[in-house]
């Protein structure tokens, strides 16, 4: 799949030391994201995709929920102020295992998408998907890399970039 506007990727790199960044990291994606957002998260076993994914949606929900990743579910839909569904590609077989899912029609609905171990089904994602690379720099620390190649990414980028500057957050700066 492939939308029409695409630019040069630009990136942002974040520091969390603690979970609680990586929580506030989460509330301001949270915040940044609209119906119709895509959010592809990689990144090794226990780096944190379930972590952020958990954040997102505590801070868009009115009432508390329980957020696991959906493994062997494969999907899980959470409401919020819009509905949440939340992707695990771990155990798909390919793209097209991925597609029978039906996840083009719920890229359409006015929905926000966050996939784990998205790299799996990558050619099946819109250009205008949010990518968020999480490495395991420490015990408690990663590293998290969000990378925009579209109009729409490339904004969510720079709308976390905002709140974190206007939060007075002491967590490591956007870089």
């Amino acid at each position: 799949m492939s939308d029409a506007a695409s630019h040069h990727p630009q990136q942002a790199s974040f520091i969390a030391t603690s979970e609680a960044e990586t929580d506030r990291l989460g509330a301001w994606l949270a915040k940044a994201l609209a119906p119709g957002d895509i959010v592809a998260l990689q990144g090794d076993l226990g780096a944190g995709k379930t972590r952020l994914v958990r954040s997102i949606v505590a801070s868009r929900s009115p009432q508390p929920q329980a957020v696991s990743s959906p493994t062997f579910v494969l999907m899980q839909r959470y409401d919020a102020d819009v509905p949440i569904f939340h992707f695990d590609a771990y155990r798909l077989r390919d793209v097209e295992e991925f597609l029978e899912l039906g996840v083009e029609e719920i890229f359409a609905e006015p929905g926000i998408c966050l996939i784990e171990w998205a790299a799996r089904v990558a050619d099946a994602l819109p250009a205008r998907h949010l990518r968020i690379d999480i490495r395991v720099t420490g015990p408690e620390t990663r590293e998290f890399v969000l990378t925009g190649a579209h109009a729409r990414s490339i904004a969510m980028i720079e709308d976390v970039r905002g709140r974190m500057a206007n939060s007075g957050s002491s967590a490591a700066p956007f870089r």
